[in-house]
């Protein structure tokens, strides 16, 4: 088991040394001169030699780079060049919007894709087939922005039951919330449904049959147990992605969330807001992997005292 954890901890930190300097190279890779978005056009030589020492851009790339990666593991991202307030602050305040949308579109797909996924693959009827090819073939289609302007039109200039825009009340989450919640359950209703139909092909239910078990009983003790851990990690990866990547949706939606606060920093060209945050995103993002991997010894003991896993 403390091998196992140790690798797990040793492939999160080589990752996190490959995504902060991947977001650091593209950073200093996007054009354009940070230091006009703050001192304007045609500003003085001695006001840019200032900054410049100030925000330590004079320093040669290597230095910067060494500089970036020791502040990155202690969370330190630097300040803003707008409003020269910490990077960390300006991130935590918009995270908690960014999270209670995530939860509520992940609970939404859940909620749609399960029973959908489950149907199709125990009932074996060509209508729940059917509708879960369909429906995931559609919702993968259409992509997350158009569906955000459809339900805009029809429950919001239509029938006026929600808000176009905004937060501060949850009738605000309703439109964001469903337009990520259905295409992820697209998504997901393909997956599940490939998941436990490839569990009830495997030998052990034949066997459970054979022993004049229920369905009910096999779907129940067995199916579901032994497809938890796939399931469990396509939901935790989609939960990582929503977090990390609904940017559009709460473009459309004016959302405040890690969306609307990088979509302004790159209009803004604050080039530490947008490392800081883009970096935050992929952190995120490799914790919950991480924490999925923590999470299989409890589904299965055997991975956890395998060094092979």
């Amino acid at each position: 088991m403390t091998f196992w954890l140790l690798k797990k901890v040793g492939l999160l930190l080589l990752f996190l040394w490959a995504a902060g300097s991947l977001i650091f190279f593209l950073v200093q890779a996007v054009p354009g001169d940070p230091l006009l978005s703050i001192l304007g056009q045609n500003p003085r030589s001695a006001d840019i030699l200032r900054l410049q020492d100030s925000l330590k851009l004079n320093r040669p790339l290597v230095i910067r780079y060494v500089h970036f990666m020791q502040r990155m593991f202690v969370l330190d991202f630097g300040e803003s060049l707008i409003d020269r307030k910490p990077v960390l602050g300006s991130i935590l305040k918009y995270l908690p919007n960014t999270i209670c949308l995530t939860l509520a579109a992940i609970m939404i797909s859940i909620l749609i894709a399960f029973p959908l996924a489950v149907m199709a693959a125990f009932k074996k009827s060509n209508f729940w087939e059917g509708l879960a090819l369909i429906f995931s073939a559609i919702g993968l289609a259409v992509p997350s922005f158009l569906l955000g302007i459809l339900l805009t039109i029809v429950f919001s200039v239509e029938w006026k039951l929600f808000p176009i825009s905004g937060s501060g009340s949850a009738e605000f989450l309703v439109l964001p919330a469903l337009t990520l919640g259905i295409s992820l359950s697209a998504f997901l209703t393909r997956m599940i449904r490939a998941v436990l139909s490839k569990e009830l092909q495997q030998p052990y239910v034949l066997l459970a049959r054979a022993k004049g078990l229920s369905n009910a009983r096999i779907y129940r003790q067995h199916v579901f147990k032994n497809a938890l851990i796939p399931i469990v990690t396509i939901i935790g990866l989609q939960l990582g992605a929503l977090l990390s990547g609904a940017i559009i949706v709460e473009s459309i939606f004016s959302w405040p969330g890690l969306g609307t606060l990088l979509i302004t920093a790159i209009r803004q060209r604050d080039f530490p807001m947008i490392q800081g945050t883009v970096l935050f995103m992929a952190v995120s993002y490799l914790l919950l992997n991480f924490l999925i991997d923590l999470s299989y010894p409890f589904f299965n003991p055997r991975i956890g005292h395998d060094p092979a896993k």
